[in-house]
């Protein structure tokens, strides 16, 4: 079934000032060539300011560009969700793998907060989970309740816990990882969150404890503790020190982006699983220990 279409809108910026709206387009959203977004341009998809484009425009800081992207068949993804807490101010669910959180990368229906909202109209998610990662997922229900969570949210009032299963035979019973992150350049897809020495512009502290909870021939099973909350930090992080997780496509064992990614970055085939988040009720000050079961595959 067809979704509703999206409208993407983006407000021009001064460095693209004067720049042509085709070629604009082209690196705004590299998964077209110039030919399709021209054609798109021709089909009346594209606005400057409400008007309809032609692709000729020279561009001016402070416009609003709008592409009209047309419904289109979105990619398969689980749709359902357990329910691991429910009440006037809260909602915590089990995420599945390969449902994406939220809107984007060609999901707009088939995500987690479609589904939640069908049946809980005000929640909204205080965070996501990448589209293979599976466990826990917090939802607010009103303002109030979401102001305290997102204030909280990287402090050690609320504690993360994960399961994953990396490459490679660990050393040590435990690490304390604190390699940073930020955004790096990547020839095939742009540029990719990573491991990034402090003093790179964008380059963010990040911290996780890592616990050794098995061991086979040739993997690892951690239990990962979050301490900040950058994208993608536990992948990064195992990688960083030698352990990126199993069936990764995306991060090799510096915690860097592999050159020949052998899928999409958003592709899934590793086991990452949010299992435990222990919290004080926003509201109520209760003490919360919610749990995620582990679904099939780890050792």
């Amino acid at each position: 079934m067809l979704n509703r279409g999206y409208a993407y809108t983006t407000i021009i910026s001064s460095k693209y000032h004067g720049r042509p709206l085709l070629s604009h387009l082209a690196s705004l959203y590299p998964h077209s060539t110039a030919q399709a977004w021209q054609q798109r341009l021709d089909n009346g998809e594209v606005t400057l300011n409400g008007v309809p484009a032609t692709g000729s425009e020279s561009l001016t800081a402070g416009q609003t560009l709008v592409w009209n992207r047309p419904p289109w068949l979105e990619p398969a993804a689980p749709q359902h969700f357990e329910l691991l807490f429910d009440d006037p101010h809260l909602l915590a669910v089990n995420k599945p793998s390969g449902l994406p959180s939220l809107p984007g990368g060609g999901f707009m229906e088939n995500t987690l907060l479609r589904l939640v909202q069908k049946q809980f109209p005000n929640a909204n998610p205080v965070h996501r989970l990448g589209r293979a990662t599976t466990g826990i997922v917090l939802f607010a229900k009103t303002p109030q309740t979401a102001a305290k969570l997102t204030a909280n949210w990287n402090t050690p009032a609320i504690q993360k816990i994960y399961r994953a299963l990396a490459q490679n035979v660990a050393q040590q019973d435990a690490y304390e990882i604190l390699t940073p992150i930020g955004l790096v350049p990547h020839p095939l897809i742009g540029s990719v969150w990573a491991a990034s020495p402090l003093g790179t512009p964008g380059s963010k502290p990040s911290r996780s404890s890592a616990r050794v909870i098995a061991r086979t021939t040739s993997t690892t099973t951690f239990q990962v503790s979050l301490h900040s909350g950058r994208p993608h930090q536990i992948r990064i992080h195992l990688a960083s020190i030698g352990h990126p997780l199993v069936g990764d496509p995306l991060y090799g064992p510096t915690g860097q982006p592999l050159e020949n990614l052998p899928g999409l970055p958003g592709d899934g085939g590793y086991l990452l699983h949010a299992q435990f988040l222990k919290f004080p009720h926003p509201i109520t000050g209760e003490q919360l220990h919610l749990e995620a079961k582990l679904p099939p595959g780890f050792p």
